[in-house]
């Protein structure tokens, strides 16, 4: 088979205008950025604000193996499938970050015969939104150093200052550093560090702002510091949101752009699923639910933090209401569940995977807790074995959850038929969607419940700065806000190495934090990187260009 980057290269696909007719989207509404893509504008808002809404499917998956189980490849092949079986859909994905382009996971453009096009100009640049995020979160941070070191009249306390710098490339030196050096022409010395752009707030506040003038207020909430007399110092205090919004204004009109096949797909923004809630902008779910019956969209890595974040935080901020869920699982993930090594995946193993397959079940049992649809979604790879397909379709039977088999990797749209009519059955279904938890709660309420409901944790332990954090946000009168739990991807608890669906197990909450300009609480747990490092043979050693701009290696 031809790698991701040949398919695409060998494809054909329409202007972005032919997509945009297709929607019904006329020249005035969109701002093309070259021949494949387009930024939509308020124009289009406007006109579709009375319209009925589509309805909205989400698409996440079970703990996952390092290399991803193809969450984003289904949710495309899924749109696609759509069109197969005369379904109006649009896919609302998230923009990748370069870390994992350059990194080891590689892009966020779907793979083999599901993706979205342009894939090259989307793993890279794409429309700049990423840099414009970096540039603002970075003017801000220049403003804040500025401040100090021109007389600090908000006396700005140095050892106290709570953002980073931002740069969306996996860079390991730049954690931690000491800025200010080399005399006071240089600024204040104190100590620094970079986070990825995915993590910063700017990303989170930029995919949960409503409008502008809620873009611009959220950014001026941003807490930035404290000073030496304790009190709370905010981006609006530093008057940096003006002209943090300026560099943000083209960045917040979402991205237009297409699959393999044609099916129209809204791409915008990228916010990590661990440090923030790992969901596309509200802005772009909610033009797709206006411009089409069914929205698809996805949360990141599995249900447990994806999922539980989309329907807590990003359904309670924008009023969404799911349809469906879709969870994608894997043999080979659900044999790594069954504590086998990667490298060992590929072959057939159905002892592993009855040890594993516990850990779909909790996923499948978490999401019914939410009060909507469950469909699995048996993402299918070469590799797997019928006997090991066979038992995870009789699993799904036993659970009386409805199943197909996916290949919209090999076969694009056609191999997700089954999916779409089955996902399309479901969402006719009533569904009677509710959140977990009530945002007035306490913090500590509002933790033990995802701790104890999602992952199954016998009990929560806090550290002594873990607690002092959330007495600071309530005296700040930021508690009744939802929670972010920040921890790994690969297990239901705070260790990576705790698989399938672990039981008698307690989380230790590290450090809490206020995203007050995004609107939730962030809570640490585990040793989470906020920036990435690379690792020893990075996938951009592969990355090339020839004389006639011709790239290979990306994936």
């Amino acid at each position: 088979m031809l790698t991701d980057i040949e398919i695409v290269q060998k494809a054909r696909i329409k202007s972005i205008n032919e997509v945009a007719k297709d929607l019904e989207i006329t020249e005035e509404e969109i701002e093309f950025y070259g021949k494949y893509k387009a930024k939509l504008n308020d124009k289009l808002v406007e006109k579709l604000k009375n319209k009925k809404n589509g309805k909205l499917i989400l698409v996440t998956a079970i703990n996952p193996t390092p290399a991803g189980e193809g969450k984003t490849t289904t949710t495309i092949g899924l749109g696609q499938a759509m069109a197969k079986i005369n379904r109006k859909a649009i896919i609302a994905l998230r923009e990748p970050s370069l870390g994992p382009v350059f990194g080891v996971k590689g892009g966020a453009a779907g793979g083999g015969y599901s993706q979205v096009v342009p894939m090259e100009d989307i793993n890279l640049h794409f429309t700049g939104d990423m840099h414009a995020i970096t540039s603002a979160n970075n003017l801000l941070c220049a403003l804040l150093d500025n401040h100090i070191h021109q007389g600090n009249l908000l006396k700005i306390d140095p050892g106290r200052i709570l953002i980073k710098r931002c740069l969306d490339i996996n860079d390991r030196a730049l954690r931690n550093i000491v800025i200010g050096l080399k005399g006071k022409i240089n600024g204040v010395p104190r100590e620094d560090g970079f986070i990825i752009t995915v993590a910063s707030e700017i990303m989170a506040i930029l995919c949960l702002a409503k409008n502008l003038a809620d873009l611009k207020d959220r950014l001026g909430r941003i807490l930035v510091a404290y000073s030496y007399d304790e009190k709370p110092i905010y981006a609006r205090d530093l008057n940096a949101n003006g002209a943090m919004s300026v560099l943000l204004k083209e960045a917040f009109k979402p991205n237009l752009i297409q699959t393999l096949e044609g099916t129209p797909a809204i791409m915008h923004g990228g916010p990590f699923a661990n440090i923030a809630h790992g969901c596309n902008s509200v802005r772009a779910t909610k033009l797709a639910l206006k411009l089409a019956d069914y929205c698809i969209t996805e949360a990141g890595f599995g249900s447990d933090l994806g999922a539980e974040k989309f329907f807590d935080i990003k359904c309670k901020i924008a009023g969404l209401n799911p349809a469906t869920v879709v969870i994608v699982a894997t043999v080979r993930a659900l044999k790594y569940n069954g504590n086998i090594p990667k490298e060992l995946l590929k072959k057939e193993n159905l002892e592993a995977l009855k040890k594993g397959i516990i850990n779909l079940g909790r996923h499948i049992e978490n999401m019914k807790k939410f009060s909507i649809p469950v469909v699995v979604a048996i993402n299918r790879f070469d590799t797997d074995s019928e006997a090991e397909l066979n038992y995870v379709k009789q699993y799904c039977t036993k659970l009386g959850v409805d199943f197909a088999l996916s290949e919209v990797f090999s076969k694009g749209g056609e191999g997700g038929v089954d999916l779409a009519k089955i996902v399309c059955k479901a969402a006719e279904k009533k569904s009677n969607f509710k959140p977990l938890y009530d945002d007035n709660l306490s913090i500590k309420e509002k933790i033990e419940i995802i701790s104890k409901e999602i992952y199954g944790t016998e009990y929560v332990v806090y550290t002594d700065l873990a607690d002092k954090s959330i007495k600071m946000i309530r005296d700040l009168g930021a508690d009744n806000l939802p929670i972010c739990i920040a921890k790994t991807q690969y297990s239901f608890s705070d260790n990576p190495k705790l698989l399938g669906a672990p039981k008698d197990f307690n989380i230790t909450v590290k450090d809490v934090k206020l995203s007050n300009g995004a609107g939730f609480i962030v809570v640490f747990t585990g040793d989470i990187m906020t920036m990435p490092g690379l690792p020893k043979i990075p996938a951009a050693n592969y990355i090339d260009i020839d004389k006639n701009a011709k790239i290979t290696g990306l994936f």
